[in-house]
């Protein structure tokens, strides 16, 4: 286990949970895996049963009885789904309210993790099943010292990525060279590897009117070329390669000239506005002694865009959880995809992200924020102030 037992029992009667059930078939829940920190190859359905008092319960199958020494407590084993049932029945009696990776009405997604079937069969058992989503995001999504240390350097490696990349487009410019999104995209990622970075999705590198499309990725033999007069979108996000890595992820603009267009700063100044006032209200409400969720916030930068007249423009969540995967399992900044009514706790990672995306071209700026004890820090510095000029 990554927690000792002791600390998961101490918040499971802080919330007035009489125990959490851990479920996995193949690999489905990946949150059951990583916080029992199991390994290994395990082909049949398991269960582990943590009390809020008491000792910690296993129930596995037979012929697998060696595939789970990471788990805590008792092992007790099945071989037939009769036989699964009727222990699984006895090991929760007495337990009336128990959590699991479930979220109601799938609100939240990440969390959602346990099939139908299996929550039919538990409740068939006259169990009350709550979401484990507080407990996801205290005991998977906060980073230690050495996973905030691993986010600080992913964060300095992609700035100085996107510094070259930025150089990159005006070495093309200014020696009249051919310059296509999808050439601008695989510099980025060559580059990481020379950062020691890594990341399962490429960057977007975008211009004209394909940076009004969020998630963007160029193809070879269909991206457009960047010219003299063109407004450019960048998107890195990678972690270090270690064990304990957390990923950064930033968006930067630059317009390729001089003196960016007016059309351009001013939409950047309406998305600048929204990320600035988000972060500001975390850190007010967070100094006055309140807890923030996640909707709120998202509520805070998106009332900034529809008051200029763009919310229809705003077409996805302010920010999502940042952890051992670019979007992870604790609090998202979001009101609009998903209602995210998760408190921003103590030592949790995320974005703020708020962009306008049009018909000709989109804006977007986007800052990675941990929550420490102190408040909200931004780690992702420094803060883009204004369009980057190419040509300056």
């Amino acid at each position: 286990m990554k927690h000792s037992i002791a600390e998961i029992q101490r918040h499971l009667k802080a919330k007035g949970f009489d125990g959490w059930l851990f479920y996995d078939f193949q690999g489905l829940n990946t949150i059951a895996r990583d916080i029992t920190a199991l390994s290994g190859m395990q082909t049949r359905r398991w269960f582990l049963f943590i009390p809020a008092e008491g000792e910690p319960v296993a129930l596995i199958h037979r012929i697998e009885e060696d595939s789970y020494k990471e788990l805590p407590g008792r092992r007790v084993s099945y071989i037939g789904w009769r036989d699964l049932e009727k222990k699984l029945r006895e090991l929760l009696k007495g337990n009336r309210r128990i959590a699991m990776e479930y979220s109601p009405g799938n609100a939240i997604p990440y969390v959602s993790r346990v099939d139908a079937g299996t929550l039919e069969m538990i409740k068939g058992i006259g169990v009350e099943v709550v979401s484990s989503a507080d407990l996801v995001a205290y005991f998977q999504a906060t980073w230690d010292e050495r996973a905030y240390e691993s986010h600080i350097l992913a964060a300095k490696g992609l700035y100085q990525i996107k510094d070259e990349a930025f150089r990159f487009i005006r070495q093309k410019i200014l020696g009249k060279e051919k310059l296509t999104e999808y050439q601008l995209q695989q510099f980025i990622w060559n580059k990481y590897k020379e950062q020691g970075l890594i990341s399962i999705d490429l960057p977007i590198a975008a211009t004209k009117r394909n940076t009004g499309n969020p998630h963007y990725s160029p193809e070879e033999d269909s991206c457009l070329i960047i010219e003299e007069g063109d407004l450019v979108l960048i998107d890195l996000w990678a972690k270090k390669d270690v064990p304990e890595g957390i990923y950064a992820d930033i968006t930067w603009m630059a317009y390729v000239g001089a003196q960016v267009a007016k059309e351009y700063a001013e939409v950047f100044h309406i998305v600048k506005q929204a990320r600035d006032q988000a972060v500001e209200f975390i850190r007010q409400n967070h100094k006055s002694g309140k807890e923030i969720y996640g909707w709120q916030v998202d509520d805070v930068a998106r009332g900034i865009i529809n008051q200029k007249g763009y919310g229809a423009n705003f077409l996805h969540r302010t920010g999502h959880s940042l952890g051992a995967e670019v979007h992870y399992n604790g609090p998202n900044i979001d009101n609009l995809e998903t209602r995210d009514e998760r408190a921003l706790i103590p030592r949790v990672g995320f974005t703020i992200e708020p962009g306008i995306y049009l018909e000709k071209f989109g804006v977007r700026s986007e800052i990675d924020v941990f929550m420490s004890p102190q408040g909200p820090e931004v780690t992702t510095q420094p803060i883009q102030q204004e369009i980057f000029t190419i040509l300056k």
